[in-house]
């Protein structure tokens, strides 16, 4: 019998629900490469109105969707400012530098996923052949769950502006950040220059993000798409997911965050585990190292995926593929464990 998991390692793995499948099956297409698919200019030109941007480009990854934004900000020799632990710096494979020649400047982050603008301020560089070019300021929301203060967002673009920077959001989870917010999306976007939203996450797609800037961004973007390798032809049934989930998954984000909620609560109360937070749909807790093999095995007999590595720190993630019986049989597998531990 085919076991029934409930998958907490990321929100990437949700499964198109079949809505969404049937408008997938139902997409018009054409060529994308020669701008002709009408459901991938429908998405495009959707959600660049919708975040208030003069145009978008739908592209296979995220990680593509971040480094394109970079290559299209940037020159060979430039820089870019960006957290320490953001996700453009420490888990895309260093594209912008392995194939923009652009320099990462890493900055520590605060506890709230902020880059203090004083550290900001002290690491653009002055004009001197001695160093990089400053040109961007890149941060991420949400980051590790956190959606970052609308104030701080406003602030960091008046000061990238009277700085000269060009400055852009990672948001791949967007949608996030804005329901915990209690805002339109367009509330955060607006004070960006750029911004990449990610569908393939919390919004329940299979594959696809999408880029929005000026259109001189998009179109310095889309070159640089087919030069790594990202154009695609028929991808109007890709964008038809995304479109579906505009539609239908962005409100219901809500529930991902109320269960991750629950989820910490129920985890708080069990002895040998240390809450470390709960941020949107995301919950960090902390168990003993010596644990962590066996637990992972518990966990896995149960039906339930965590991502368990060497580090006693760990996250779960709730989406639209956790329901409220996952959730529980989860809160009783790590009870169970911590019982007999």
């Amino acid at each position: 019998m085919t076991m029934d998991w409930v998958d907490l390692r990321s929100d990437t793995v949700t499964r198109p629900t079949s809505a969404m499948r049937a408008a997938m099956l139902a997409a018009e297409v054409g060529d994308d490469v020669y701008g002709e698919d009408p459901t991938v200019n429908a998405l495009q030109a959707r959600l660049a109105d919708e975040l208030g941007f003069e145009a978008a480009l739908f592209v296979p990854s995220g990680t593509q969707s971040n480094l394109l934004a970079l290559l299209a900000h940037c020159e060979r020799g430039d820089e870019y400012l960006v957290g320490m632990d953001a996700h453009t710096y420490k888990f895309e494979g260093g594209g912008a530098a392995v194939l923009g020649s652009i320099q990462p400047q890493p900055i520590v982050q605060a506890e709230d996923g902020t880059l203090p603008l004083a550290r900001v301020a002290a690491a653009i560089k002055p004009v001197d052949p001695h160093f990089a070019r400053t040109r961007l300021l890149a941060l991420e929301n949400t980051w590790h769950g956190r959606a970052l203060p609308l104030d701080y967002l406003r602030a960091a673009g008046d000061f990238a502006r009277a700085h000269g920077l060009g400055y852009h959001l990672d948001g791949a989870r967007l949608f996030n950040a804005a329901v915990a917010c209690g805002v339109p999306a367009r509330a955060i976007a607006q004070h960006f220059d750029s911004v990449s939203v990610c569908f393939s996450k919390g919004l329940g797609a299979p594959v696809g993000s999408v880029l929005v800037g000026t259109q001189a961004l998009i179109d310095k973007a889309r070159r640089w798409r087919k030069v790594c390798g990202g154009g695609w032809r028929q991808a109007g049934m890709l964008a038809a997911a995304c479109l579906h989930a505009l539609d239908h998954h962005v409100a219901r984000l809500a529930e991902d965050h109320a269960r991750a909620a629950r989820l910490a609560a129920a985890l708080a109360g069990i002895d040998g585990i240390t809450l470390l937070g709960q941020h949107t749909n995301m919950v960090f807790i902390d168990v003993p190292a010596e644990h962590l093999r066996a637990l992972d095995a518990h966990l896995r007999a149960a039906g339930i995926r965590i991502s368990i590595g060497y580090l006693p720190t760990l996250r779960l993630v709730t989406h639209l593929d956790v329901d409220d019986a996952g959730i529980a049989r989860t809160a009783d597998a790590f009870a169970g464990f911590f019982a007999r531990a």
